[in-house]
């Protein structure tokens, strides 16, 4: 039997768990606003058009060190400037910085959205993208890493999530 002063010292249910009501509003805001790095790489390597563009918001030396194949390059600075020559605002936006460490990309979403643009964010940013084994391109040319088991499945592209 659990009792009232178990759970209140369980750091887990110490406070309760919402409604789930509460909680599928909750994580369906969390989609619209938020992308992960395996649905953009699958969505990217369909035939046709994925229906987004990919908007890296990092510094000049940042692309050059990598990023993702396709991708718009538009250091956040720049958005206020250059969004409108470089972007189509009916087509959905996701943009990305570093990794989960960084919040550039939040702020490039911000500054998007605070122009009229739909936009997400892709969770796990470049980092996350290197790590679970997708392409991408430097100064030098197209390059690939074995993806981090960590992260991605082993022997497999999809995940299961």
């Amino acid at each position: 039997m659990t009792t009232t002063a178990s759970l209140t010292s369980n750091p887990v249910l110490r406070v309760a768990p919402a409604a789930p009501a509460e909680a599928a509003a909750y994580f369906r805001a969390s989609l619209v606003f938020h992308a992960d790095v395996s649905d953009v790489a699958t969505a990217l390597a369909a035939d046709g058009d994925p229906g987004f563009v990919v908007l890296d918001s990092r510094s000049t030396a940042a692309w050059d060190q990598g990023h993702i194949p396709g991708a718009v390059h538009l250091p956040t600075a720049l958005i206020a400037e250059q969004a409108e020559q470089l972007l189509d605002r009916s087509v959905p936006v996701v943009t990305y910085c570093w990794g989960p460490g960084c919040n550039g990309a939040t702020r490039a979403a911000l500054a998007l959205a605070e122009l009229g643009y739909q936009v997400k964010e892709m969770l796990g940013g470049f980092e996350y993208w290197v790590r679970e084994g997708f392409a991408f391109e430097t100064w030098e040319g197209r390059e690939r890493r074995a993806a981090d088991t960590l992260t991605a499945p082993a022997d497999s592209a999809d995940c299961g999530c």
